[in-house]
């Protein structure tokens, strides 16, 4: 293609680097002393965020010193795996392999699997494990919670525990929270494994029952919770053995990243498989709800906002029962034949407690959940117990059968079917208690690489709402004036509208991360562009979880998108639509006139030779 688009490209992605002139945080003032857990450890030792990371360091650090040995052991081994040729590294594997088949213990193994984990990561990665990053997989190896600042390297920090545990050859699986992270990270850490003999599968929600059987016979999978419950659940409905996926072969060890939000926050969250039931359902929720209209708050029901559910005074009942026509019958809303009651209480639970925008949308005549925890659409979930139908009731939608539950599991039982269950996350220690109750979980506070500088606030509270948004309104505008790129996050769809149309009516520009689902395969790349200069990005809770965000944005996903832009209409015309940028998406000045025409001129000429590989003529 020549040298002349080689150039343009790499004039391309240094026009968007991050500017260097960043100014360096201020370390946030200790006002209070927090006093850890009594331990002999802890009385001898220094806590890791006020020691200077001099040689041997870890031993003097308070919880990671008892792993400093070992670190040294694998340290030992490193000029030993690097004088190693690519094709003796491979050859490692087998060796463990057969030590392990052998009767040696894994234990036994790490300081050997966690020196050529480094070494072949540093050959086909370009990336090397830090000393805590050993520290951080030999505790996931154990079966521990990893606490790991963000920006320490989660992501590469499970590689060494996986290639371990790979030695069993009985599978290991990293559990993500989305179809994003869990592509990402394969193919991110592909390379590695591929250098070590490992295979590597990953599972996405479009993936067929034959791609996610392949996926899970690999010796590392990538998986999110919701694919990883409902392929256990479709297994146990299996009727022969080819419709196995998951269960071919028993679980053995499991890494879930972002632990806290799927182990503690969704721990209870059904995953459910439905049949068909009672197709004379929906003509009986919309007289439900009709006759829920008629019914007022405080008069004929009283609502528990915490324990979201609905109960009927005497006087409503009885206001119900004659709306419903059931003043004959004896048991009244509870009879036998009409079970009224089945239908009316979802019906007023939809009235009351679940509301268009913040708990669900309307999608083309469809009732579509948003989960309340990632602020995205889930796209073919129902609720269960009839709630579902009286919200399709209340918002005129076509009313579904009902939904018989056919199978059913929450994350906390699946979870614990681990023989060895471990995790990652960046907050874990409010949790804790929980955690160790329910999982058998022990928090690891991994140190940091080097000192922490970042700046952690104090929580503010506001009187009211309205006080709290005028201050998040007031703070965004003065970050905003002096380039400050902020993000700011919001529990629910209805707080990230509310703070955008603030942020409109001040002229600030914006771009919001919601439940849209034209975005969500999108909204990662859009978020690791919230660090540009002055840019602002409004986001539900979970929007782009575990996307980096790099301070002066990507650039290399700048320049890509830049350079797609170009080269696209020139292979042909009729895909520049198709690749044309979205500015209010993706944040992508104009180039100067010279370097944009050495672009455009550089375009041209790949495009001569892409048309002759894609067309086969030019």
């Amino acid at each position: 293609m020549g040298w002349h688009f080689a150039t343009a490209c790499l004039a391309a992605v240094r026009a968007f680097a991050p500017a260097s002139n960043v100014a360096t945080p201020r370390v946030a003032p200790r006002h209070m002393l927090e006093l850890p857990k009594f331990s002999f450890d802890s009385l001898f030792k220094q806590d890791a965020t006020t020691i200077s990371r001099e040689p041997g360091w870890l031993k003097k650090a308070r919880d990671v010193s008892g792993y400093a040995d070992r670190v040294d052991q694998i340290d030992a081994l490193a000029g030993a795996m690097a004088a190693k040729s690519d094709a003796e590294l491979r050859a490692v594997t087998d060796d463990l392999r057969a030590r392990r088949a052998g009767g040696a213990t894994l234990d036994s193994l790490i300081p050997e699997a966690f020196a050529a984990c480094r070494e072949a990561s540093t050959r086909a990665l370009g990336l090397r494990h830090y000393d805590v990053q050993l520290v951080g997989g030999m505790a996931l190896h154990e079966g521990k919670l990893a606490e790991m600042a963000t920006g320490e390297g989660k992501t590469l920090v499970a590689t060494c525990p996986l290639y371990l545990r790979s030695l069993d050859m009985r599978g290991t699986h990293v559990i993500t929270v989305n179809d994003y992270l869990a592509r990402r990270d394969s193919e991110t850490l592909q390379p590695l494994f591929d250098f070590l003999g490992l295979t590597v599968g990953v599972v996405q929600s479009e993936s067929t029952s034959a791609q996610r059987r392949a996926a899970y016979e690999c010796d590392v999978t990538y998986v999110t919770n919701n694919e990883l419950g409902f392929d256990y659940l479709r297994d146990h409905l299996a009727y022969e053995t080819e419709e196995l996926t998951l269960t071919l072969r028993p679980l053995n060890f499991a890494i879930v990243d972002e632990a806290d939000s799927i182990l503690v926050d969704e721990a209870r969250t059904p995953l459910i498989i439905s049949g068909e039931g009672d197709g004379d359902a929906p003509a009986k929720y919309d007289a439900a709800t009709l006759a829920a209209s008629f019914l007022e708050r405080g008069r004929d029901y009283e609502v528990d906002y915490k324990g979201r559910r609905v109960t009927l005074t005497d006087d409503g009942y009885t206001r119900a029962v004659d709306l419903l026509g059931v003043q004959d019958d004896p048991l009244g809303l509870f009879g036998t034949e009409s079970k009224w009651a089945a239908y009316l209480f979802p019906s007023l639970n939809a009235k009351e407690l679940y509301f268009c925008e913040r708990d669900y949308l309307v999608d083309a005549g469809e009732v579509k959940i948003v989960d309340e925890f990632t602020g995205r659409v889930m796209e073919g979930r129902r609720w269960n117990g009839g709630l579902h139908q009286a919200v399709e009731a209340k918002e005129k939608v076509e009313v579904k059968p009902e939904q018989v539950t056919v199978a059913s599991i929450t994350y906390q039982s699946l979870f614990l079917l681990y023989p060895t269950l471990s995790g990652m996350t960046g907050t874990a220690q409010s949790e804790a208690k929980e955690l160790s109750d329910t999982y058998k979980l022990d928090v690891l506070k991994v140190p940091t690489a080097k000192p922490l500088v970042r700046a952690d606030g104090g929580d503010l509270v506001f009187k009211s709402k309205l006080d709290k948004f005028r201050y998040v309104l007031r703070d965004i505008n003065e970050r905003h004036q002096r380039g400050q790129p902020v993000l700011c996050g919001t529990t629910s769809i209805e707080d990230a509208t509310l703070v955008s149309e603030l942020l409109r009516n001040e002229d600030v520009p914006h771009r919001v991360l919601n439940a849209n689902p034209k975005l969500a395969r999108k909204e990662s790349e859009i978020m690791s562009q919230a660090g540009r200069k002055g840019a602002v990005t409004i986001a539900t809770n979970m929007a782009g979880r575990g996307t980096d965000i790099l301070l002066g944005g990507n650039a290399a996903l700048t320049a890509r998108l830049r350079l797609r832009e170009a080269v696209a209409p020139a292979v042909d015309g009729r895909l520049g639509a198709l690749v044309e940028v979205d500015k209010t998406l993706y944040p992508v000045p104009e180039l100067d006139a010279s370097l944009d025409a050495r672009l455009t001129a550089a375009a041209a000429e790949a495009a001569v030779f892409l048309r002759e590989e894609i067309f086969g003529a030019a």
